[in-house]
């Protein structure tokens, strides 16, 4: 072992309780940045799940497209006001089939959506219907599991609308009611379930379909409006549908582009939690430094003594970086293992449902890092008291 380790550890066990104080305080500002670092982590990851369990990862869809003008006559009086072209998907099975075979894809759901009404009386409310296979109902959105009436089963003449919408206008299962969508079809259907997700854009404004009753409605009878596809990790959505676009030719949307407030709020809790991070590490710098400061005034005559025996100032200087090297690393593990038992112990703290109380992941804590920037924070905060105790006159100091 160097001599200068050698006498960096027994400087820092001569005074064990102050040590020991000055260990404890640098664990504590680790204990902090774990416990932050894994609760935004943890925020962001269950903020990320929430929407990506309930909104499709990718959807296709065709672009809009803008009908050729025939004819520019001056004769024609009257010219088209809009030559805007419905949007729909006419090969959509060999859309399917290409999808099906790209890696990362794991379930494809054909869409039939439009806006129509629910009439029931003299009662009248607006509804956005998703007009699904009876088998993939739980596809994009896992409506069975938000049933609170009724089933999810789409049966022929059967629809499944949200809590808020039902309350709305007096429905109940078992419930007939006319829907009239906005291609001017009417349907009589009977209320076969009632969902409540806790998204008011839900509960109160989609309703579900069976898609052989959702295409005489909206006039589709070959065709659909979009593909729904759910990937096995959502983060690979935008490099997945720069590859489906291409090779589909079709508007291929990730779910980040229309949840950007969703990354913008995530991104804000990030830099928060980078602040945060840094004033703990801040702490750290400033507690070791200050305390180290101390021990070279303190030990002046010992430093005057070794000096004056020929022992160098690099020598006097590594001693004490040594300290501060000791000092941070028994705090950043003793630290890091603590922040992590405390984050273990929080996240079993459930709510009266089942549902964790915080959001916070143990696993996401940065403990490698922390343990990493609380070394090199450590050793660059004896950089000070080091120099100061190199500076140090042999002859001053034996004299005081």
């Amino acid at each position: 072992m160097p001599f200068s380790l050698l006498v960096a550890w027994r400087y820092i066990t001569a005074n064990s309780l102050q040590t020991l104080l000055l260990v404890l305080g640098v664990s504590l500002s680790v204990v902090v940045f774990v416990f932050i670092t894994a609760l935004i982590n943890g925020l962001s990851i269950f903020l990320t799940q929430e929407t990506t369990s309930k909104i499709a990862h990718i959807e296709l869809e065709p672009a809009n497209k803008i009908a050729r003008v025939l004819t520019n006559d001056n004769r024609f009086v009257a010219q088209p006001v809009s030559t805007l072209q419905r949007k729909q998907i006419r090969n959509w099975q060999q859309v399917i089939e290409i999808a099906g075979s790209t890696p990362g894809v794991s379930v494809i759901s054909p869409i039939v959506d439009g806006n129509a009404f629910l009439v029931r009386g003299e009662a009248t409310q607006p509804i956005a219907i998703q007009g699904v296979e009876p088998s993939k109902v739980d596809a994009i959105t896992n409506i069975s599991s938000y049933i609170i009436k009724g089933t999810a089963e789409l049966t022929t003449g059967g629809l499944i609308i949200g809590a808020d919408l039902a309350d709305e206008l007096g429905l109940f299962v078992g419930t007939p009611v006319l829907l009239k969508s906005e291609r001017g079809a009417e349907r009589l259907l009977s209320i076969t379930g009632i969902f409540r997700v806790g998204l008011s854009s839900l509960d109160q404004r989609v309703g579900f379909l069976s898609i052989n009753v959702a295409r005489p409605l909206f006039d589709l009878p070959d065709g659909i409006t979009s593909l729904g596809l759910k990937l096995d990790d959502p983060a690979d959505a935008p490099a997945i549908a720069k590859v489906l676009q291409n090779s589909t030719q079709l508007k291929s949307t990730p779910w980040q582009e229309k949840n950007k407030s969703l990354q913008n709020a995530t991104d804000a809790q990030g830099r928060t939690g980078n602040f945060i991070q840094g004033f703990t590490l801040l702490a750290i710098i400033i507690s070791i430094s200050s305390a180290l400061l101390l021990s070279t005034y303190r030990r002046r005559a010992e430093i005057g003594i070794m000096r004056a025996t020929g022992i160098s100032r690099q020598f006097v200087a590594t001693v004490f970086i040594f300290q501060g090297i000791f000092i941070g690393a028994l705090g950043a593990f003793l630290g890091a293992a603590a922040g992590y038992q405390l984050c273990v112990k929080l996240a079993s703290i459930t709510k009266a449902d089942g549902s964790s109380m915080l959001p916070i992941a143990p696993s996401e804590g940065g403990y490698m890092l922390v343990i990493i920037l609380t070394i090199v924070g450590a050793a660059l905060a004896a950089v000070l008291p080091a120099r100061a105790a190199s500076a140090v006159d042999p002859v001053e100091a034996i004299q005081q």
